[in-house]
């Protein structure tokens, strides 16, 4: 059959519909006309593989996956092309995934009992108000907004990011604040299958000979890390386990795999990000008594680990049994066997900079000369106050923070969180800078801020008291975190153009992305600029699904159109009458506008287990940081293990190197890959004194695992049955099949393969125990123990693999995926819920909350005035800021990430101004299509990185 034959006959089949079965949900696999149609021959001959098919469709990796040479892009008359053809099959299959991920995966411990059983009115998934989100009668706020009546929220409330998170759902106040449960994507049976509640984990995870196979140390995760993650070193003595030799001498060397599209300043992005969305910790300490951590065999303990290590077990919040409830038929868990609490807000808010309790924002100092200003001596965050924890109940100080910077968040931490904080907090002062200077040159001008409680006041730029300016710089520093991570730092850990496309429509909007401006649609309409046709469609789709009690059609087809349109700043505006009679009728006082845009799909947000999980990112993290001075960004000063600078040890580095240098040599230097045999090694030994253990050490990859079997993830094959993935039926399934045979990255995942297989063994299996309910074989088998190997066979126990060692075996990964096919299921569906839920994303992305020069600043990454190239003219009107070349065929505007560099770090424009992202390396010449070659741009061709390197 030709390509086009293929194509006909994928036509007549017609859309794949949404399914109501979970057993026969898409699996990221499409039919041979479908892949033949999309990617040709080559789509159709790894169709027999458990990978999602998308990634081999044309145009969906670099220049050699184009049917049609440079003709990539998708815009219109060229969907009938194959790179068209490719592309848009991609964003399809993705929207699919997300759509039957939202419809499938959403499971709070809170309100499960009413999404699959309704409130009489409406389906559980049309929900969008639950009593289970209401303010306790503890709560100081409880009679603010309503005590006993109908909770409301209002009046300050509402008027900018609360302290602990309240009331940014009006309706549901206690949504996503601090202290409220972790939500699951898997169902509530499935998780802790250590404990074997069900018969399935039984099935799945014991034999006649070997028993129940695992537990909270079994396999020994201590013996997982040094067998499975350790990097392995050419030169062990000039590593030293991470630390070097001393004296920072470039003579130092720790080997780790390197990602050529990626940097480290990416690597503490996410660490900067995560310490915002969640945390299981109580002011960085968990329960506080002692436990092992493992290396109970002599082959572990050969291997270099200690039986000594001791770790403080997971704090749990409820552990008795789940209730149970019927409904059509069958019987559901009401919760989790077992959860915990989100110790931190779930919002996108900052909340690691500004704080989030009482406790937290005792660490977030003022300026005293404006107190609408962080305070920075000298530039740079102060330290934390010393006080004596044992004597002063009100200490905010653990005795292992002793020395760091005070912020909100200050845990775990390192040299690249302290860069973050001190950057973000000059970024804070950047903004009240640029503020103050409209209140010097126009005070009596419209700031655009308006009190909710008295509306129609206009609260000129000279009665803008500090702590509402305050607030509003914290509105803008958080939607430029959000914005970065979504468009800048998420299209470069995805380095396709599916993806770029699929990140810039949850920001601006899929039919918008190829406007010169890239500004959001929405965006565009409050300063005057409309955006596409297709965006206004869409929009205004979205805006009648989401209140519908259909809850396909207030979910699944919400999301796609909404997609459309782009989620930032939906529903922020209400369009009546016609002609010169057309206006705005969004009031500020009116709380379905205020709220009306934000949905939840039927559950209430906050973040799951499973994304914490999936988010263990070390091995981005190198051993020895590359230092570099600005005045001579080709020559390496200092290679400095990353050890030197956690917790305290982070403020001298800083200060000895300047925030300057750290962000080139950071900026400059490629992370790790995340595969395994890559983790810092310093991280199996990092020293743990508070913990006052008898190693005084403390392996914290082994930890890893251990949390996620405390916590009750899923191992592996079950978690990817869960999300929707194909079921692997051997640990010969990790190795990429797209390699040669014979070739030596074959043959090395092989050998990882082997290790993997030592550790997890094997067993004989038995073809009557059914091991899952939520997948079939594609024929419509059951899945069992033997894996579809006959009766009594001899099988792989891949089964047990925790979720951790799993993902990093995913060798076959879309192209400039630095992240897994798993990992990246699981992001599909809360990248957009953080962004659908949040109403200061959505429909209060008003100047009534940012201020005129916020809105500005959000949308343009700074003011146009500053723009670093000349200013370009939008298609659809006013001034845009752009980069002057196309970037992997796209126009795009000039990253908020380089604008936050350029306005902060002055004496690095040179280096900057090359950058089109900021998280590819530095000095790498970015190529034409999602190039992953490692070559020197121009003027970087004597850097030492390039020397001898691939």
């Amino acid at each position: 059959m030709t390509d086009t034959e293929a194509c006909i006959s994928m036509v007549k089949d017609g859309f794949r519909p949404i399914d109501d079965d979970r057993l026969t949900r898409f699996q990221g696999k499409v039919d041979a006309d479908t892949a033949q149609c999309r990617g040709g021959k080559y789509a159709l001959k790894f169709r027999h593989t458990p990978w999602a098919d998308w990634g081999n469709y044309w145009a969906t990796g670099d220049s050699s996956s184009m049917k049609e040479g440079s003709e990539a892009k998708t815009i219109l008359g060229e969907h009938l092309k194959p790179n068209g053809r490719g592309i848009d099959g991609a964003l399809l299959d993705l929207e699919y995934q997300r759509i039957e991920l939202i419809k499938f995966n959403l499971f709070d411990n809170y309100t499960y009992r009413e999404y699959v059983s309704g409130d009489g009115e409406k389906a559980g998934p049309a929900m969008k108000r639950w009593p289970q989100m209401r303010l306790d009668a503890t709560d100081i706020h409880y009679r603010d907004v309503g005590g006993e009546g109908l909770q409301v929220c209002q009046g300050e409330l509402i008027r900018y990011r609360t302290q602990r998170g309240i009331c940014n759902d009006i309706f549901n106040p206690k949504m996503g604040s601090t202290g409220t449960l972790f939500s699951r994507n898997v169902a509530f049976d499935s998780t802790f299958p250590r404990l074997g509640h069900t018969e399935f984990a039984q099935n799945r995870h014991s034999d006649a000979d070997n028993g129940m196979r695992i537990g909270l140390l079994s396999p020994d995760p201590q013996l997982i890390s040094r067998t499975l993650f350790t990097r392995h070193q050419s030169e062990p003595e000039a590593c030293n386990d991470g630390l070097g030799r001393g004296m920072n001498s470039l003579n130092d060397q720790c080997d780790y795999q390197k990602a050529p599209f990626f940097n480290v300043l990416a690597a503490f992005w996410i660490q900067f990000m995560t310490h915002d969305w969640f945390s299981h910790t109580d002011e960085g300490r968990n329960q506080r008594r002692l436990e092992a951590t493992g290396c109970n065999t002599g082959a572990a303990q050969a291997l270099g680990c200690r039986p000594e290590d001791r770790m403080e077990p997971a704090l749990v919040k409820d552990s008795t049994a789940p209730q149970t409830f019927e409904h059509s038929g069958k019987t559901y868990l009401s919760r989790a066997y077992q959860t915990s609490t989100n110790h931190v807000t779930a919002w996108w808010d900052a909340s690691q900079i500004y704080g989030f309790d009482n406790v937290s924002t005792r660490r977030v100092v003022r300026d005293p000369d404006d107190n609408a200003k962080l305070s920075m001596p000298e530039q740079y965050l102060p330290l934390l106050q010393t006080c004596d924890l044992s004597a002063d109940p009100s200490c905010y100080m653990q005795p292992q923070w002793q020395g760091q910077a005070s912020t909100g968040f200050v845990d775990n931490w390192n040299i690249g969180l302290s860069f973050y904080h001190n950057l973000f907090a000059r970024e804070h002062n950047r903004f009240i800078d640029y503020f103050r200077t409209l209140q010097q040159k126009t005070p009596t001008l419209d700031s655009g801020l308006r009190d909710p409680a008295k509306p129609d006041e206009v609260i000129a730029y000279k009665d803008v008291s500090d702590e509402l300016l305050f607030q509003v710089a914290r509105l803008v520093v958080s939607a430029e975190i959000a914005k970065i991570h979504t468009i800048e730092w998420t299209t470069q850990l995805l380095y396709n153009d599916p993806l770029y496309r699929g990140m810039n429509s949850n920001w601006f909007g899929l039919f918008n992305i190829e406007q010169p401006s890239r500004v959001s649609s929405i965006v565009r309409r409050l300063t005057g600029n409309e955006q596409s046709w297709f965006g206004r469609l869409s929009d205004w789709f979205a805006g009648g699904l989401g209140d519908h009690h259909d809850p396909d059609k207030a979910n699944a087809w919400y999301s796609v159109f909404a997609s459309g349109a782009g989620i930032f700043g939906l529903q922020n505006r209400r369009p009546e009458g016609m002609l010169w009679w057309k206006h705005d009728a969004w009031d500020v006082s009116n709380p379905e506008h205020v709220n009306g845009g934000v949905n939840h799909f039927g559950s209430p947000f906050n973040f799951p287990e499973e994304f914490v999980s999936v988010y263990r990112l070390h091995p981005l993290v190198p051993d020895l940081i590359e230092m570099r001075d600005w005045r001579m960004p080709n020559q390496l000063t200092a290679a400095v293990p990353v050890a030197d600078t956690v917790r305290g040890g982070a403020t001298q580095q800083m200060r000895d190197h300047g925030l300057d240098n750290w962000a080139l040599s950071m900026g400059r230097q490629r992370l790790g890959v995340l595969h395994l045999r890559n983790h810092p090694a310093f991280l199996q030994n990092l020293p743990m004194p508070h913990l006052q253990s008898p190693s005084g050490k403390l392996d914290i990859l082994a930890l890893d695992l251990i949390r996620d079997r405390e916590r009750g993830i899923p191992r592996f094959n079950e978690f990817r049955r869960q999300i929707g993935l194909r079921t692997l039926t051997s640990f010969d399934d990790f190795i990429d099949q797209r390699l040669p045979v014979g070739s030596p990255q074959r043959a090395a995942q092989a050998e990882v393969v082997a290790d993997i297989r030592a550790i997890y063994g094997t067993h004989r299996c038995d073809d009557s125990k059914v091991i899952t309910d939520v997948q079939r074989f594609p024929d419509g088998a059951a899945i069992t123990d033997c894996l579809g190997q006959p009766d009594g066979s001899e099988v792989d126990n891949i089964e047990d693999v925790d979720l951790l060692v799993g993902w990093l075996a995913e060798y076959t990964r879309p192209h400039g995926f630095a992240i897994s096919e798993t990992q990246f299921h699981i992001f599909i569906i809360n990248a957009s819920r953080r962004l659908f839920s949040d109403r200061f994303f959505t429909s209060s992305f008003r100047p009534e909350f940012y201020s005129k020069p916020g809105i500005e600043w959000v949308t343009h990454n700074g003011p146009l005035s500053e723009c670093p190239y000349p200013l370009e003219e939008a298609a659809h009107g006013g001034d845009v800021c752009n980069e002057p070349e196309l970037s992997n065929g796209h126009k795009i505007q000039v990253s908020p990430m380089k604008r936050v560099l350029l306005r902060n770090l002055p004496h690095l424009k040179d280096e900057i101004m090359p950058i089109v992202n900021a998280f590819d390396p530095w000095a790498r010449e970015r190529g034409e299509y999602y190039s992953l070659s490692w070559t020197p741009r121009p003027g970087a061709e004597q850097d030492p990185a390039f020397q001898g390197q691939q």
